[in-house]
């Protein structure tokens, strides 16, 4: 089906009259919620980005933003959303493959090579694209990399990108430093006089290649204070079992990687030299690309005929079942609770925050949070415990 001709995101408003009556959430994050829905004049799927009243302003600034840096492996813009109550969004395509993150949750690991070498060189295209236009994206990781109908990659998610010098704050409860991702932040952004340049960008890249190449999250399981202390110190995601491998071009990535997140952003490299080397390990991989893409598409359709989704009140129900199992031993109390987003009133963040133990954390969270805000709240506590700590539910769930 032919796309559309392209519209100006600034300008070109869609209301709700456009889009179909039946949405569906498909995702959420620090920004707002993402659903699907169905554009009654263009005739195809798209997805609605709906921003939190608090980051609102951002809006026409990532609108902006995605149309510069339009581009085969950009997330592609369609306009601005304004609803019957105010509320405001952007509708953008609907990468139907979900990402890299869910991605790997489905094959409960790694994408095979030949996949995994492209979508690396991709990201690497798109950023030295990006970069050309002097956009620095400043959040590079598994979920914000979506997936077309082939499994081509598609950068997305430019809430926290700038073309100027100044720095994102995170304001919740007046805490200070740069807005990201812990464990894909160079350790230069961890000062909060640090103003953002390319060199965050590339670090960002390198941690996500290691990430796309294990299928796991860097310092998984690892309480996030330590890791923001550890970071600076030099500390990075192991890579002896990725050199123990038996594959083609796996020491030269590795050693792209290990340069990406060189302690010293200077010497970074640029991401023009990056698709120089990962075009080259691609195409010793490119003769098997094509089936091994059907081969995971096929893995993916049949896993979703045969799996089961689990409904809200039968995670609520594991939520409130294994309590105090939960209580003992999840880490990443804040991650958690931001996960949570408008669930956990900043009253409560507040207690969760000066709390010793992440056990004292987890009681806090569910005593304030998960008790009063029933099925809904447990639920997206579930979620999170999926997506934060997925060796422990996938023991629990046994």
């Amino acid at each position: 089906m032919a796309l559309p001709p392209r519209c100006d995101p600034v300008t070109h408003v869609i209301r709700r009259a456009s889009l179909s009556a039946d949405w569906h959430e498909v995702g959420r994050g620090g920004f707002g919620r993402v659903y699907k829905a169905r554009h009654k004049d263009m005739g195809i799927d798209v997805a609605v980005k709906i921003l939190k009243k608090d980051a609102s302003h951002i809006l026409l600034r990532e609108a902006r933003f995605m149309d510069l840096g339009s581009n085969e492996f950009v997330l592609r813009v369609y306009g601005i959303y304004e609803g019957p109550s105010g509320e405001r969004g952007l509708v953008t395509e609907y990468m139907r493959r979900g990402s890299i993150e869910s991605l790997q949750k489905q094959l409960s690991g790694p994408p095979p090579w030949p996949l995994a070498f492209r979508l690396v060189h991709q990201i690497a295209l798109a950023m030295n694209f990006l970069h050309l236009k002097n956009i620095v994206h400043l959040d590079l990781k598994p979920n914000n990399i979506l997936l077309d109908d082939t499994l081509n990659a598609k950068v997305a998610d430019f809430g926290l990108s700038t073309v100027s010098m100044s720095v994102e704050m995170n304001c919740r409860n007046m805490q200070t430093g740069p807005q990201g991702t812990f464990p894909y932040m160079p350790p230069e952004a961890f000062k909060t006089t640090y103003e953002p340049v390319r060199a965050f960008d590339t670090y960002s890249y390198g941690i996500l290649i290691w990430s796309i190449f294990t299928g796991k999250e860097p310092y998984q399981g690892v309480n996030y204070t330590l890791v923001e202390l550890r970071i600076p110190e030099g500390d990075r995601p192991l890579c002896e079992d990725l050199l123990s491998l038996q594959v083609v071009g796996i020491t030269d990535a590795v050693g792209l990687m290990k340069k990406c997140w060189d302690q010293n952003p200077d010497m970074r490299p640029h991401f023009k030299d990056c698709f120089k080397i990962t075009e080259q390990l691609f195409s010793k991989h490119s003769k098997d690309i094509q089936r091994t893409v059907y081969e995971v598409l096929t893995i993916l359709a049949s896993s979703s005929v045969s799996g089961k989704t689990m409904t809200r009140r039968e995670k609520a129900k594991f939520v409130d079942d294994h309590r105090a199992v939960l209580i003992q031993r999840v880490s990443n109390a804040l991650v958690i609770a931001e996960e949570l987003e408008d669930m956990v009133h900043n009253e409560t963040y507040s207690l969760i925050q000066v709390k010793e133990t992440s056990q004292a954390k987890i009681r806090e969270l569910y005593s304030a949070t998960l008790r009063s805000g029933g099925e809904r709240a447990k639920a997206a506590f579930y979620d999170a415990l999926k997506k934060h700590q997925p060796v422990l539910m996938e023991e629990l769930e046994k």
